[in-house]
């Protein structure tokens, strides 16, 4: 069974995210807080967690699971051939609720699943994850439910549905977004929206609309 922390207070939030690092050093799943909805993390670094997450969600390896950072810099540590025009949108977007699909390095040691090559990476915009992040660096984090069902946005539901598969419930109260990430494919020389979320296309394209670029939308 996991432990449940809230953080109400500065204490309380200091000795979440301690179990919560703790955890992930374990090679522990682990439940936190994002800006969008809550998510389900893993060190991913551990391909062994990692496995341990797609099986408490009921995923296979054809569909790995995000990594998050605390810091845009860490981009260019799992990303590769990075271009301008996803560049801007990480200038305007994050943190906030914007995934970006990139081409990964190469040398990274991890096993994140079927990537074909590719990292899909986001900057959340909530402190509590951040502060994490800080201490256990990039984690694979996926929505807190059981593919199929609705993605958890409060503590209760992520309990209800991942309770039984994770150490550590980081508890920040309900979501502040509520609506998953827009993932953005930015391996090409054309962006791609592969889903809709929180960022509309329109909003994408506003800030792409000075270099001339433009993304299609096949969410």
């Amino acid at each position: 069974m996991s432990e449940r922390y809230p953080t109400g207070t500065d204490e309380e939030r200091e000795t979440a995210v301690e179990a919560a690092s703790l955890a992930v050093q374990r090679g522990e799943l682990i439940v936190l807080p994002t800006d969008t909805v809550y998510g389900v993390g893993a060190d991913a670094f551990d391909p062994a967690a990692v496995r341990g997450l797609l099986a408490a969600k009921g995923r296979g390896r054809e569909m790995p699971p995000p990594v998050l950072i605390s810091a845009a810099s860490t981009l260019d540590a799992l990303a590769v051939r990075v271009p301008g025009y996803a560049r801007a949108l990480v200038e305007a977007f994050w943190p906030g609720p914007l995934t970006l699909v990139c081409h990964q390095q190469s040398s990274l040691q991890w096993d994140l699943g079927d990537t074909r090559g590719t990292v899909a990476v986001r900057m959340p915009d909530h402190e509590v994850a951040r502060e994490i992040l800080e201490r256990t660096g990039p984690l694979a984090v996926s929505s807190a439910n059981k593919t199929g069902m609705p993605a958890a946005t409060d503590a209760d539901q992520a309990a209800d549905m991942l309770g039984d598969d994770v150490a550590v419930i980081v508890d920040a109260g309900p979501a502040p977004g509520g609506e998953a990430s827009t993932i953005v494919d930015v391996t090409g020389t054309q962006g791609r929206v592969l889903r809709r979320g929180a960022l509309s296309l329109e909003r994408l394209n506003e800030v792409l609309e000075r270099l001339g670029a433009t993304l299609t939308d096949e969410g």
